[in-house]
């Protein structure tokens, strides 16, 4: 019973500090705006480049223009969601640490990563990407005829639940690493910054770029994998989207536990 009662009561905790963060939303509209905005202007230059590129050649890879539009839409889906939540460790990787801050988070009576990750619940970029994910997707799927019934968005909403995990993970792996360095954001500046290949068909990388982003850092498995799924009902790699899933959530759990650990002992 102890593990479920504390289940419920991060659940309550959680529902309570996003109603929270909804009212500060409230009163930072123009925070919203911005940023939303700004993803919108990127996704419309991400789109007209790809219309450019389908103007000269018919395929890329063996992909439809629709169908590129798709997978774009859906690597929106994961991210969203993981920034909506987990945005807060950013501040870890470039601060925390490093000013001995993050001292507060271990003196409060919950646990560290979710006291953490509970000052930045409800990011409002995180709501831009979903929306306009969602918008992408959604059109280019009318355009491709792909009609999913209830169980198969059911099934894409648990893809898109895994994707944000994986997500949430390598960043927090690679936050984890400031209790090392004390500052690693340029590292995780850098991952991040590999993640935004997973809105492209993997076929279009060198073998070396496609194992990286298969198996180093499994990004495919947050867009491309679900997509092919979806797309064309391949299933070949589905099976290790879930392995990859719930083996980087360990591993980044392990190595967040002990880098807290050495904080302590180090006390910074």
């Amino acid at each position: 019973m102890r593990p479920l009662a504390t289940a419920a009561r991060y659940i309550r905790l959680t529902w309570h500090l996003s109603a929270i963060s909804v009212n500060r939303l409230t009163e930072y509209r123009m925070d919203f705006i911005l940023g939303a905005g700004g993803l919108l202007l990127r996704v419309i230059g991400q789109v007209a480049v790809i219309g450019v590129i389908f103007r000269q050649v018919p395929l890329i890879a063996g992909w439809h223009y629709h169908e590129v539009l798709f997978l774009l839409g859906f690597s929106f889906l994961p991210r969203g969601l993981d920034r909506i939540f987990t945005d807060q460790l950013w501040i870890l990787a470039r601060k925390l640490v490093q000013n001995g801050e993050f001292f507060r988070y271990l003196i409060r009576p919950v646990h560290p990563l979710f006291s953490l990750l509970s000052e930045r619940f409800l990011y409002p970029d995180g709501f831009g990407e979903l929306l306009t994910g969602a918008a992408l997707a959604w059109y280019a799927a009318a355009h491709l005829g792909l009609d999913l019934g209830v169980g198969e968005l059911l099934f894409a909403a648990l893809l898109v639940l895994c994707g944000a995990l994986i997500l949430a993970s390598i960043k927090t792996l690679f936050a984890s690493l400031a209790f090392w360095t004390t500052s690693s954001f340029p590292a995780l500046y850098a991952a991040n910054q590999l993640g935004d290949f997973s809105g492209y068909p993997l076929d279009l990388y060198h073998p070396s770029l496609r194992w990286l982003l298969t198996w180093l850092l499994p990004y495919a498995f947050t867009a491309y994998v679900p997509a092919t799924y979806l797309l064309f009902g391949h299933t070949r790699m589905l099976p290790w989207l879930f392995v990859v899933t719930g083996g980087l959530v360990i591993l980044a759990l392990a190595v967040w536990h002990r880098g807290v650990d050495r904080y302590e002992m180090t006390g910074s």
